[in-house]
């Protein structure tokens, strides 16, 4: 077994984690010496390890995309109200049952991705997402044995549970394996797959529409089935992150497992310098962190100032904050009440196909970002993306509004709309993932991820709790006006990215940590970043069996170094 003893560096013999304090305040004096590391070189393995974790967006994606379509079918409008489609605007779910079937999952999935803060640092990344899909299993196993509403709202909520552990978990897990070059394109890779989720229930809604038999929601309630038995088979056979190894101080089991991830021999120079950029980043923050209680590792997400970006409270507010305005751009009010919305606009005859069509453009869409992420950087993504939907949302709403009864109107507004999903499927959507799974240093990156999450959760179900009040014939009967809503809400989106959203492309997670203390949301994008020359070498001894301490040293061969 490999083992790591030592770090060389030309200073007198100190402590551990004085001499990672000091390495990285001289970091600070000595520009002439700075210096990057260079990345392993990307194989297909890695991408495939990468690319499979992302799977768990079909979760989201299919669970949000299905349930629109299940309320706009008779059979399930019947079976479930008892009422009798006599033609007219009646046959139709209450206001409150949209709501409650709707939002419900939201309420399961807040508390889901809470308790996967605590689960992942305590078990590991892959077996909390591999107990999320037992959960999830569970909840869907309910939802198709259900008749009523109570019993499909019990079923949702316990299936929420499943759905938000797996989303907080797995942006932490992709964000940890994925090598800097390419974790932005690899998290993106999770929304392409939410979308691809939302594309497929669309398609089994359209396919199932008709039936006059309970397998008109059933079938699509239990193709959920197939994606929580994939991921969760398909992960025990993937190793765990080896940044939970490292905060759980089995650094040999995280250099087994980065030289797998990174296809490299556990002594090779990639995988050595890797391990101890993020040993020494972990040292750092825990130097600066005493030992702490359960309650004190939740409460040291929100210490620090909020003037200070590197602070702990500046980040979770910016992780929470931005998983807010994902939400506030308007866009699951397409994809969970779209099928309802376009049969009250009266003038559409096949609101499920065009439904479909929304969700092609948004799966079409989404890829675009796999280059622009790392090619344009996220800050400048997230800008343009809130300004093309803010342009696109008051279109709708102002043509919706003055001439909303014309047929060519109407598809002059579903154009727009379908401009405006794109915008939102190459910027927002795999934008706000990518930074919160970047911001937060590893001593409470899970915690801090599961807020986050917890965050777009909560408004997702506030929105879904409200959007039937706002737009139902029954209720606010706002129709297209509520695009008003949306797009103020997205002007709000454009301020935010202008002035609190740092530049993370191109950089390793610890280097992150290091270009927050460093500067501003608006200088971020000129950052480089560096480190000490000669850098902290580590010495690997294969005498020993396991990894027991780091000390200096001041003489190593060259044949030792890696």
């Amino acid at each position: 077994m490999l083992n790591l003893l030592s770090k060389t560096k030309a200073t007198s013999s100190t402590s551990l984690q004085d001499d990672s304090i000091d390495k990285f305040d001289d970091g600070f004096n000595n520009e002439e010496q700075f210096y990057e590391r260079e990345d392993a070189p990307l194989t297909w393995k890695t991408w495939i390890i990468c690319g499979f974790a992302s799977f768990g967006g079909i979760f989201f994606g299919y669970d949000s995309g299905y349930i629109s379509g299940v309320m706009g079918m008779d059979y399930f409008i019947h079976e479930f109200t008892n009422k009798i489609n006599d033609g007219t605007d009646n046959f139709a779910l209450d206001a409150w049952q949209k709501s409650l079937i709707t939002s419900i999952l939201s309420a399961g999935t807040f508390f889901g991705a809470l308790i996967a803060g605590d689960t992942s640092d305590f078990f590991g990344r892959r077996i909390t997402i591999i107990s999320s899909c037992i959960v999830f299993i569970v909840g869907v196993c309910l939802q198709i044995a259900s008749t009523t509403v109570a019993l499909l709202a019990v079923g949702r909520v316990i299936a929420g549970f499943g759905v938000g552990g797996v989303s907080a978990t797995i942006i932490i897990y992709m964000s940890e394996i994925a090598p800097k070059k390419v974790r932005g394109a690899t998290v993106s890779g999770y929304q392409f797959c939410v979308t691809l989720g939302l594309l497929i229930s669309s398609c089994v809604d359209y396919g199932t529409q008709n039936r006059n038999n309970s397998g008109s929601y059933r079938i699509p309630i239990a193709i959920q089935l197939i994606w929580a038995l994939v991921l969760g088979i398909g992960l025990f056979f993937l190793p765990d992150s080896p940044r939970f190894y490292v905060k759980k101080n089995q650094i040999d089991k995280a250099i087994h497992v980065l030289s797998i991830l990174r296809q490299q021999p556990e002594d090779s120079k990639f995988v050595q310098e890797e391990i101890a950029e993020i040993i020494e980043n972990h040292e750092r923050e825990m130097a600066l962190i005493p030992n702490q209680t359960y309650i004190q590792s939740w409460t040291s997400c929100f210490k620090g100032s909020l003037r200070d970006q590197s602070s702990n409270l500046r980040r979770t507010i910016l992780g929470t904050s931005l998983q807010m305005m994902q939400q506030w751009t308007g866009i699951n009010f397409i994809f969970y009440f779209g099928t309802t919305f376009f049969q009250e606009l009266g003038t559409i005859h096949n609101e499920f196909l065009i439904q479909i069509i929304t969700t092609i453009v948004n799966v079409g869409s989404t890829p675009l970002s796999f280059y622009t992420i790392e090619r344009m950087g996220r800050r400048v993504l997230l800008i343009y993306g809130a300004v093309g939907m803010v342009v696109c949302e008051f279109i709708v709403a102002i043509a919706g509004t003055v001439d909303g009864q014309n047929q060519q109107t109407v598809s002059a507004m579903i154009a727009f709309i379908c401009i405006y999903i794109f915008f939102f499927a190459s910027t927002w959507g795999p934008g706000a993932w990518v930074v919160i799974g970047e911001i937060f240093p590893l001593s409470i990156r899970s915690r801090g991820v599961g807020l986050s999450t917890a965050s777009n959760w909560l408004w997702n179900c506030i929105i879904a709790v409200i959007t039937p009040y706002m737009v139902g014939t029954d209720k606010g009967n706002l129709g297209a006006k509520v695009f008003f809503i949306w797009g103020s809400l997205c002007a709000c989106c454009l301020v935010y990215s202008i002035f609190l959203i740092p530049e993370t492309k191109g950089l390793t997670l610890e280097e992150v940590d290091i270009m927050l203390a460093e500067t501003n949301p608006i200088t971020s994008s000129s950052w480089k970043p560096h480190a000490l020359a000669p850098p902290a070498v580590y010495v690997v001894n294969k005498e020993k069996s396991s990894v027991d301490h780091m000390e200096n040293i001041d003489n190593t061969s060259d044949e030792e170094h890696v």
